[in-house]
């Protein structure tokens, strides 16, 4: 059973999921909710922004996904632990809310629904499938080797081989980023949960079509979004998307790319606005 504590608007507070871990978040605005899961090296201050423009129209729910910003973890983890974290925030809004996520928070968002949680409404941006064996995705044995950078200690490192091996961003920019010094701590300290979104995206960016099996649990309307900058692999995996789905739709965002929920979140919100709102 969740609890949470009292707060106002905006105000940060905590619900308590199935396995005793504290979830914190903050809670804006009115009207139906709307849960925020953010992609891989993420806390709740990437999508504060785009909260506050939703906020405006709905109760807003920005939340730290376990193991990032003021959230608690466990020793163990599985993806199920992350669907019983957002169990618990829709039930703290009432019982059913709609879910937003980017890159593998879509993903998370998308097993959440499947496992039974009661969501509204779906819309993601930019789920990072990878269904075409040219595709690219990332190493086989990425789990291993991001693993065994943390275990070292080297949780730089663990940053940098996800970015150009997962995300495959360009080296140099990568290295523009490490003169960043609060950015770059701040990834640093994110890099931990690294192994939390390889385990949710599972073996879904192996160049192989979606297993229809895996998400027949999501019945509910969804709506896929792609930047019109992002490379084609995302746009194959939206559309991948909308045909396992009996309610889903597709639309690009021209001038987009990858990081628009942080970069660009003005242009993403009226998306998100209009088909939560039917």
């Amino acid at each position: 059973m969740a609890t949470a504590r009292e707060q106002s608007a905006g105000a940060e507070a905590r619900v308590t999921s199935a396995d005793g871990t504290e979830i914190a978040f903050e809670q804006l605005g009115r009207g139906p909710a709307v849960v925020l899961v953010a992609s891989a090296l993420a806390d709740r201050s990437d999508t504060a922004k785009l909260a506050a423009l939703l906020a405006h129209h709905f109760t807003v729910i920005n939340y730290d996904r376990r193991g990032r910003g003021a959230s608690g973890d466990a020793d163990a983890y599985a993806p199920d632990r992350e669907i019983e974290d957002i169990a618990a925030l829709v039930e703290h809004v009432g019982g059913s809310a709609s879910l937003f996520g980017s890159s593998s928070g879509a993903v998370l968002a998308l097993r959440a629904a499947a496992a039974g949680v009661d969501v509204d409404r779906l819309a993601l941006y930019e789920p990072p499938f990878v269904v075409g064996e040219g595709d690219g995705g990332p190493p086989k044995d990425v789990a291993r080797q991001i693993t065994t950078l943390l275990a070292e200690g080297r949780h730089g490192d663990a940053v940098t081989y996800f970015m150009s091996k997962v995300q495959g961003m360009p080296g140099i920019a990568v290295f523009f980023m490490k003169l960043m010094p609060k950015m770059w701590a701040n990834l640093t300290k994110l890099a931990r949960t690294l192994p939390y979104d390889i385990a949710v995206m599972g073996d879904t960016q192996q160049g192989k079509p979606l297993e229809a099996e895996e998400w027949k649990g999501v019945t509910v309307p969804t709506r896929v979004l792609t930047g019109g900058r992002s490379p084609a692999a995302f746009q194959r995996a939206a559309l991948a998307v909308t045909k396992i789905l009996p309610q889903a739709d597709h639309r690009t965002l021209p001038g987009l790319n990858h990081g628009a929920v942080v970069m660009a979140p003005k242009k993403i919100a009226p998306q998100i606005i209009e088909f939560i709102k039917g």
